[in-house]
């Protein structure tokens, strides 16, 4: 069991971890970086480009690819063996490519790490490596420092550790010395301990390392990391689910053909060798993975225009399957910046907007004056509470550069965590002056008197009992309140102390902050909500603020305490209990990294795709086990953006709905082209098939292969650059159980395969029973000719129907996307050139076609466009709008 040290005097620690307060001597440090090892993080094995390239290999629509190329190459048909290994390739490239983009989380953090460290070792204060550090070593840590390993504070002074890339909490937190008691106590709460790769922003202190390297907590979340499995995306589980439902359908058919043909014992062994494979050829959507990333690829260029970076080309299509946003608040949600939004001065409460006032303007020169922030090139530095309050002054135009200058520091009294009180002292024209700022409980002790409209008056219990109510209604709206005061001097102190200055103060007024929701983040809620996906707030700030922000948010109604939970309240469900609950909880609150990814899996289990955002390095195991995770390009660390699918250049919530709208579009157009060619793969299976058991002359492989490779693919493609369908951010999810072939989908590719196919046969059955011309020979080679010119044709026509699965054509309209309106006229010229010109008649066995036979060719395709009209119009009279 891991020991806790932030509960034990720091006698017992010393004893542990066998170090003493002059720190460890070198032979110390030798024998305990043997035992320990570096403190550095471990990293995960990297897959090398082969290694990648091969694994696109694995799924089975490839395995069925390759495998058509080498019936093709068998049959002796090497131009379309070539065709299909390039196009499978090619693909495997492209994947390579996405994934080759992506940096390790691990390197990430390992980076992040602090260089230097500040060690006392033998008396004496050296600067070391962090990597160099072992369990016992005595650091000295300073604003600007970079905590290098996880730490028990021994002593210092007015301490404060940004914490959020740990915890998820916006604020610094105010470090102590003593004991803590209880031991059930989060990360967040230790406040007794420093943790590896935190950043110090205020005061000084010692420590004494109690772990390194991956017994860190930072080590636990890169230990995470390394377990998380890949999760399988619905698009590759959709597309291996389709791959075997083919690979089964093929081989089935092929071999009920054959053995069919053999029976008959009209044909050789040999002859229906080559129907079978002519068979399986056409059932094979070969053009199905080039479709599938070219799709992929083309959402991915117009997501990067909206400042959504994917990182892998499935993730977009997750993204329109997603059923849960689950959302970190700190720098997603909200600006990660704390923000003064309500004043209380002179007796009343304003809003930060409003314009200052007398009253409010030396409310104003307290805050400035009382402030270690400094304005530097790169804006304000210092912590964030102070950095919040000099913005709001320059934010109403004070000139700070001059206010500070008017009235010198002299002498100050430092902030301390046990009297929560920070006071400086000035001099200006008029006088000396003391300003002071802290926590109301602490200041209001130590006033007597109140400023209000210029005068200054006794402190009565009327005026003191206002403050206070107002006091509890700012924190009760999770606003983090600090009060101020200032109080005259005669001379300026030589040796300024709390018992000396700062007693007998003036009261000025209050003031509340936040760290506030982004402006759009509302409405992309609202959005979400609308298109029925459900948005989780997780965070590690307290239970009051992150409520509020909820609520602000529309996460949460007033008054849904039941919707909120905090992580210590968890841990006391385990995760059978919990996955029944978990549709009850919209907020977490005061989390851990472990928490985070049991409330993922709790969702998956249900069923549902979740999406999960983030920005710290304690989101990022959650990140790795969400169907999709979601890091921010600008304020997100490189931890979160390496374990995430896609990385939202803008940091902006409103762009996941964008996104989201993207993927539904990407899964929509992908469906459309899958139920185009597999429709006209099954018209090309049942026609070969009547035709093998009518004792018909049947069309050949390359005439197969041609008519996939030109009137398949170059529509099926167009189909994925199809303009949005309205209302699509209307539909509810679709969720994981839904696939490709779900939605009405199956039952139109196996309608419109037979209409096809009885459109194809009956064009044949029609030239040999009206025939053109004389000659048995001639008469079934015009047949041949017209079913082959009717198979394509009718494709072609058949593309226009499946720009909407059940929407009107009419409604959609013929002409719209101009890519489509190309490629059918490409896919038409290059079929026709195979009857019309002379040359390619022989090696694709057809013969020139006299105007009245296109015009039976051109009928069957309108028939096409018609009858399915009518099917989809009684389908969404009967059916699909009453869903």
């Amino acid at each position: 069991m891991k020991r806790l040290f932030y509960n034990q005097p720091i006698e017992q620690v010393f004893d542990d971890v066998h170090t003493k307060t002059s720190g460890l001597t070198n032979e110390e440090v030798e024998a305990k970086r043997s035992e320990f090892g570096a403190n550095e993080l471990e990293q995960k094995k990297q897959t090398s480009l082969l290694e990648k390239f091969f694994n696109q290999f694995k799924d089975l629509m490839i395995i069925v690819l390759i495998v058509a190329a080498l019936i093709a190459a068998v049959s002796g048909e090497l131009v379309d063996a070539i065709i299909i290994m390039l196009v499978v390739i090619l693909n495997a490239m492209f994947g390579v490519f996405q994934e080759a983009k992506a940096e390790n989380a691990i390197n990430a953090l390992k980076e992040m790490s602090a260089p230097d460290a500040h060690v006392r070792r033998g008396d004496q204060v050296v600067t070391v490596k962090s990597d160099e550090l072992v369990p016992g070593d005595i650091v000295l840590l300073e604003a600007g420092d970079i905590v290098p390993a996880d730490m028990r504070l021994i002593e210092g002074a007015a301490l404060k550790i940004e914490e959020a890339a740990l915890t998820g909490e916006s604020v610094a937190t105010e470090k102590q010395f003593n004991v803590l008691e209880d031991e059930t106590l989060g990360i967040g709460d230790r406040s007794n301990m420093a943790y590896m790769n935190t950043n110090v922003t205020y005061g000084r202190a010692t420590g004494v390392v109690v772990a390194t390297g991956m017994q860190t907590e930072m080590g636990r979340i890169a230990g995470m990391l390394n377990k998380t499995a890949e999760t399988q995306t619905p698009l590759q589980a959709n597309l291996q689910q389709l791959g075997k439902v083919l690979t089964f359908l093929i081989l089935i058919i092929a071999v009920i053909v054959f053995v069919i043909g053999l029976i008959r014992g009209e044909e050789t062994v040999l002859d229906m060798l080559l129907t079978a494979i002519s068979l399986a050829v056409a059932a094979i959507p070969e053009g199905l993975p080039a479709i599938v990333t070219i799709t992929l690829a083309l959402g991915t260029q117009r997501m990067v225009k909206r400042h959504a970076l994917i990182r892998k080309l499935p993730a977009v299509e997750t993204l329109g399957s997603t059923d849960i946003i689950a959302s970190d608040k700190t720098g997603t949600l909200t600006q990660n910046k704390m923000t003064v939004e309500r004043l209380y001065t002179n007796g009343e409460l304003t809003d930060s907007s409003e314009q200052q006032d007398e009253s409010t303007g030396l409310l104003t020169k307290i805050m400035v004056l009382a402030n270690d922030t400094k304005q530097t090139s790169d804006g304000l530095q210092g912590d964030p509470t102070e950095t919040a309050l000099v913005q709001y002054a320059l934010d109403h135009n004070v000139n700070v550069e001059q206010l500070m200058a008017d009235n010198q520091r002299v002498a100050e009294i430092p902030f301390d965590s046990e009297r929560k009180l920070m006071t400086t002292i000035h001099q200006n024209a008029d006088g000396i002056f003391a300003a002071s700022k802290g926590a109301p409980d602490a200041l209001l002790t130590r006033i007597t008197k109140i400023e209000i409209d210029g005068n200054v008056q006794p402190m009565d219990e009327q005026a003191r009992t206002k403050i206070l109510q107002q006091n509890h209604d700012l924190a009760t709206q999770a606003l983090r309140v600090l009060a101020f005061a200032y109080k005259p001097l005669q001379t300026v102190p030589s040796d300024p102390t709390s018992e000396d200055v700062e007693n007998d103060l003036i009261f000025v007024g209050l003031i509340g902050m936040i760290d506030p929701e982004r402006p759009e983040a509302a409405e992309s809620v609202a959005k979400a909500h609308q298109a029925g996906i459900k948005t989780i707030m997780i965070t590690g700030d307290h239970r009051d603020t992150a409520q509020a922000i909820a609520n602000r948010l529309g996460i949460v109604d007033d008054g849904e305490d039941d919707a909120v939970i905090t992580g210590a309240q968890l841990d006391e469900q385990d995760d059978a209990t919990f996955a029944k609950n978990v549709k009850k909880y919209r907020v977490y609150a005061r989390v851990a990294p472990e928490h985070k990814v049991r409330i993922v899996k709790a969702w998956q289990k249900h069923g549902k795709v979740v999406a999960m955002t983030g920005d710290g390095v304690n989101d990022a195991p959650a990140l790795k086990t969400a169907d999709i995770g979601v890091g921010m390009g600008i304020t997100g660390t490189e931890v979160s953006k390496g374990a995430s699918e896609m990385v939202l250049a803008d940091d902006n919530f409103a762009t996941i709905v964008v996104a989201v709208e993207e993927g539904r579009k990407v899964f929509a157009n992908i469906q459309k082209s899958i139920q185009y060619l597999l429709s006209a793969n099954l018209g090309e299976v049942i026609t070969l098939f009547m035709m093998t058991i009518l004792g018909w002359q049947i069309l050949a492989p390359v005439q197969i292969l041609w008519i996939n490779l030109v009137t398949d693919t170059f529509p099926a493609i167009a189909l994925g650059v199809e303009p949005t369908e309205k209302n699509i951010m209307k539909r509810p999810p679709r969720g994981r159980s839904s696939n490709f072939l779900s939605g009405g989908v199956m039952s139109s590719v196996i309608y419109q395969g037979i209409l096809e196919g009885l459109l194809t046969l009956g064009v044949y059955a029609y030239a040999l029973l009206v025939p053109l011309h004389t000659g048995d020979a001639q008469i079934h080679a015009d047949a041949l000719t017209m079913a082959f010119a009717t198979l394509g044709l009718i494709q072609l026509f058949h593309a226009f129907n499946s720009k909407s699965i059940h929407q009107s054509l009419f409604t959609i309209g013929f002409w719209k996307n101009k890519y489509f309106n190309l490629a059918i006229l490409v896919a038409f010229l290059l079929l026709a050139i195979t009857i019309w010109l002379p040359g390619f008649n022989q090696l694709f066995h057809v013969t020139h076609l006299e105007l009245s036979q296109w015009a039976v060719v051109v009928i069957a395709g309108i028939l096409m466009i018609v009858i399915v009209e009518l099917v989809k119009l009684v389908q969404r009279k009967f059916w699909y709008n009453k869903k």
